[in-house]
């Protein structure tokens, strides 16, 4: 049942109350990941691609204090012009709604509320997860928490390649949240498709995702499921290219004093001015190739949908 404190297209609750396949889309990458006015086509374009790949696509966002699946073109034309969007995890939900003001939702928002409306399937970029020096600032991504109890498969490129990717592993096994790759040996690093850490669990179709997904739903387990989909071939940038754009990008940050939520929206959008454009190009194609595998996964559990079910 959807939570009444949401607001749904119609579009999106008829699929849903049809059991039909639905993908939910993060607004946070449109206001604060990616310059404006590519942020509004690649958008636009990606909600296409959800619906040419069968499924139908619901971005996730706050306006006006109301908590919204499914957005008109006007309303991703707001959250991607509008000077004063703030970004909004979970612990910021219920400010921007009893303030009446505008969020862009990151990963652990969006997950949850499209865990309130019933969508089993989210689509986005790159996860966030443990950063790098967390020993010493414990700057920990909420996305990792809400994965350990929000049963949504989330589909990315893995781990944003800014972050420390071995001990955002090792954090999601010890929150018991499965990591699946698709059709590598090898965990991917968002821009890049390797990373130097081994895959935790290798799967290679949409259905067997939608299977793992399906058997934890009936285990009962509270906890997401992590679908790791490398970035094609011809789109990535060499782990050892981009690697070195980071490290110059974080001592960018370590030198202006910047942290906390604001790190992540300067670290992308400093790496975009070092590489010339050339990684938010990488970062457009990972997202455009995640669409079409998370519509596919959506696909595929919504024909796993028993009689009950339906």
């Amino acid at each position: 049942m959807t939570h009444p404190l949401l607001t749904v297209t119609d579009e999106v609750a008829d699929a849903l109350r049809d059991r039909r396949p639905v993908v939910a889309l993060e607004s946070t990458i449109i206001s604060h990941g990616m310059p404006y006015p590519q942020n509004v086509a690649m958008a636009t374009e990606v909600e296409a691609i959800v619906r040419e790949h069968g499924a139908v696509p619901a971005t996730i966002a706050v306006l006006d204090g109301h908590p919204r699946v499914g957005l008109s073109t006007d309303d991703l034309e707001l959250l991607a012009s509008h000077g004063d969007v703030a970004k909004v995890s979970v612990r910021d939900l219920p400010l921007v709604v009893a303030r009446g003001t505008h969020g862009a939702t990151t990963v652990a928002a969006t997950m949850r509320l499209a865990a309130m409306a019933g969508i089993s399937v989210f689509v986005t970029g790159g996860l966030g997860g443990v950063h790098r020096g967390a020993q010493q600032t414990f700057d920990v991504s909420a996305d990792l928490t809400e994965l350990s109890r929000t049963p949504v498969a989330v589909v990315s490129a893995g781990v944003k390649s800014i972050l420390d990717i071995g001990l955002t592993l090792e954090a999601l096994e010890t929150l018991g949240v499965p990591v699946l790759v698709a059709g590598s040996d090898e965990f991917p690093s968002f821009y890049s498709r390797s990373s130097g850490h081994a895959a935790p669990n290798r799967v290679d179709s949409a259905a067997e995702v939608a299977a793992v997904v399906r058997a934890g739903r009936d285990l009962g387990l509270a906890s997401g499921v992590v679908v790791a989909n490398p970035i094609p071939e011809e789109d990535e940038i060499p782990a050892d290219e981009i690697g070195a754009i980071i490290e110059q990008a974080l001592a960018d940050l370590d030198r202006l004093g910047i942290h906390g939520k604001d790190a992540t929206p300067y670290l992308l959008g400093r790496i975009v001015e070092i590489t010339g454009g050339a990684s938010l190009t990488a970062n457009i194609a990972l997202v455009r190739h995640n669409a079409r595998f998370g519509a596919a996964v959506a696909g595929e559990l919504a024909a796993l949908a028993s009689p009950v079910d339906r």
